[in-house]
């Protein structure tokens, strides 16, 4: 059975290892490599991470942050001075869903449960160029190229959730 909820402190293992599955240096997709120390600290920083389980076992995270963090990485930086959003906006991601659950619409059940905790907020994220599967997922999920940036010689698209239903819509000049 599949259960979407808030990730618990509980949770910290089983999304490390999920995240350090997809990582670049494992041939996944992600950007950027996830130890457990940093998804520690993800899980502490205050902000919204749904977690979805099959039979007790972590099958994929969605995860939030402030985009007035102080210090953001570099990828999350660069794509806040291509796209700040609006007021309330925040940054979505890394979400990552494991290989045995892919296909079946869990993104739209993590992005749902999210939306939920942060309502009326702009979901704003980053995703590589090249990342076809990717963009064709968030764009279903009704969000749409805003933005792009270029990074160490990689292509990202931004996307953002404004004008989804209980987003605010806002003009934006860069």
């Amino acid at each position: 059975m599949l259960q979407i909820r808030l990730a618990a402190p509980n949770d910290l293992d089983g999304i490390a290892a999920l995240l350090q599955a997809n990582a670049p240096s494992r041939g996944g997709s992600l950007t950027g490599e996830f130890p457990t120390g940093k998804v520690a600290a993800m899980l502490r920083s205050g902000m919204p991470t749904v977690a979805a389980l099959r039979d007790g076992r972590i099958v994929g995270a969605l995860f939030s942050s402030s985009a007035a963090q102080p210090t953001p990485p570099a990828p999350v930086a660069a794509m806040l001075r291509a796209w700040p959003g609006g007021s309330g906006a925040y940054v979505y991601g890394p979400i990552c869903v494991a290989a045995s659950e892919r296909g079946q619409g869990l993104p739209a059940r993590l992005y749902a449960a999210l939306r939920s905790s942060l309502p009326g907020g702009e979901a704003i994220l980053f995703i590589r160029r090249d990342n076809a599967a990717s963009l064709r997922a968030h764009q279903r999920l009704g969000m749409r190229e805003v933005a792009a940036f270029t990074l160490d010689d990689t292509e990202y698209v931004v996307l953002s959730d404004a004008g989804h239903a209980g987003t605010s819509i806002r003009e934006h000049h860069p």
